[in-house]
């Protein structure tokens, strides 16, 4: 119960105590003391308590502390808060969601701590809290809880995440300004010490200030302070680095060495050519029915997209699978998109069909036991293409170094082409600003192709007779 009703008495000194000096106080009916060993110390409590009350700060009767003190001794730690932050949006987010929450709040927690003595290496640190103390699991009774708190962790997981617990700053310390800028700071930095991508710093700081949020509904804070923070993120270039996406030639050598590498590469070839050809994403490749297909006998056929398949560890999904079935990236569970698919790749996909046929649920591409093809997989036929179309000196280069790089290359041919910007970032399922983004040199070559074509159209109806005009 909470009360103005409070009186101090005088300090009461009691020989041969180990701390004589007695500090007592009244707080509605509850009398409470408190022992120091010297009177200067007994003494400077009294005035702290004094100068609550004349601040008008109610006490608690069962404790004798000042509203605030009572709150700050109550206060969570941020690793108890970014637990109760994991728990409570487990249940409602996809398995890459709650990944992504696990990955952020994992880089931030090591930065609001009281010190960094004796702290864990910086690896151990970020997996203990990844992968165990911000991943859930279900007991038996069917509560959720940490992964830590369910099975028994590595030694080193548990001296990391015991570190961790002791020296977390209470939640209302790592709201300071101060503090903040170092969370965010450390949010910004990849793993190696190297500025992160603009997309991941926008990502982990919404997960951050989703967090801070969330200790305002718990009644931890009285207003998100993360906005008042004066604080920039690095500049990060997250365009496409274009000496490094492979030119059509390039591209078609490297997809017709993917089939002639082994019988996996034959399954895969087409795998490839819907990732440049029609510049999809992995994740829809693996979610790609036969059903989804206009595949007619001659020219361009038709991909209607509706789903995909990305891949994330068994640990983040409700089935124990290690992928997610979910809608299309960034739009909603039923939304589609259309791609229109050149001859090429129509009859990529019509002799996959004729050789390989689908699986029981109608997908064209499967792992060897009719699950999704694993990333581990493709990377690897991926990684001996590359040996066998680049020259020696090209494949020692980031050319073409990973899968996406054909997607890059796909949509950067669509933009060569002369498509509409509008019609290229529909095809490839991106925003307009996402292409202008990632693009820019491109459609920058672009804009001085169109001046030409308006001056050519200028210059012409100079010299053209006006309509109506003898």
């Amino acid at each position: 119960m909470l009360t103005y009703d409070v009186e101090f008495w005088s300090i009461r000194s009691r020989k041969n105590r180990r701390k004589p000096f007695e500090l007592r106080w009244r707080v509605g009916s509850r009398a409470h003391s408190k022992s120091y060993k010297t009177s200067t110390q007994a003494d400077g409590r009294r005035s702290e308590l004094l100068t609550a009350l004349r601040k008008r700060e109610q006490f608690d009767e069962d404790t004798g502390l000042p509203l605030g003190e009572l709150e700050a001794l109550n206060c969570p730690t941020w690793y108890e808060h970014a637990i109760e932050y994991t728990l409570m949006k487990w249940p409602q987010s996809a398995a890459k969601q709650r990944a992504n929450i696990a990955e952020s709040l994992a880089v931030v927690t090591p930065a609001l701590v009281s010190t960094t003595r004796g702290v864990p290496d910086p690896k151990l640190m970020r997996h203990a809290l990844h992968s165990w103390a911000f991943r859930a699991v279900r007991t038996p009774d069917g509560e959720l809880v940490s992964r830590n708190a369910a099975e028994a962790p590595p030694t080193d997981v548990v001296m990391a995440l015991a570190w961790i617990a002791k020296h977390s700053l209470k939640i209302s310390d790592a709201a300071k300004p101060e503090q903040l800028r170092k969370a965010l700071d450390a949010l910004s930095l990849r793993l190696d010490g190297r500025t992160a991508a603009e997309t991941t710093i926008h990502r982990k700081r919404m997960v951050l200030s989703n967090a801070m949020r969330f200790a305002v509904e718990r009644g931890a804070l009285s207003a998100n302070p993360l906005p008042r923070v004066d604080w920039v993120a690095p500049q990060t270039e997250d365009e496409v680095d274009f000496r490094y996406v492979p030119a059509p030639d390039q591209a078609r050598a490297l997809i017709k060495a993917v089939g002639t590498y082994s019988s996996r590469g034959e399954h895969l070839e087409a795998f490839f050519g819907c990732i440049y050809y029609a510049a999809m994403r992995p994740s829809e490749i693996a979610a790609l029915k036969l059903s989804d297909c206009s595949l007619p006998e001659v020219g361009w056929g038709e991909l209607i997209l509706e789903g995909s398949r990305p891949e994330v560890g068994s640990g983040w999904t409700d089935d124990g699978k290690s992928y997610e079935v979910r809608g299309l990236k960034r739009r909603a569970r039923s939304a589609t998109r259309t791609v229109p698919i050149p001859p090429v790749l129509v009859n990529m996909l019509r002799a996959h069909e004729e050789r390989y046929g689908t699986a029981a649920d109608g997908r064209l591409f499967r792992a060897a036991q009719g699950g999704r093809v694993r990333s581990t997989e493709y990377c690897d036929i991926w990684d001996a293409a590359r040996k066998a179309a680049l020259t020696e000196g090209e494949a020692k280069t980031p050319l073409a170094d990973v899968p996406y790089s054909l997607r890059h290359a796909g949509v950067s041919l669509w933009i060569r082409a002369g498509v509409d910007p509008v019609e290229v970032a529909h095809r490839a399922g991106h925003s307009i600003a996402v292409l202008y983004r990632f693009y820019a040199k491109l459609l920058r070559g672009m804009q001085a192709r169109a001046n030409q074509l308006i001056d050519q159209e200028l210059d012409g109806s100079r010299e053209r007779p006006e309509e109506g005009r003898e």
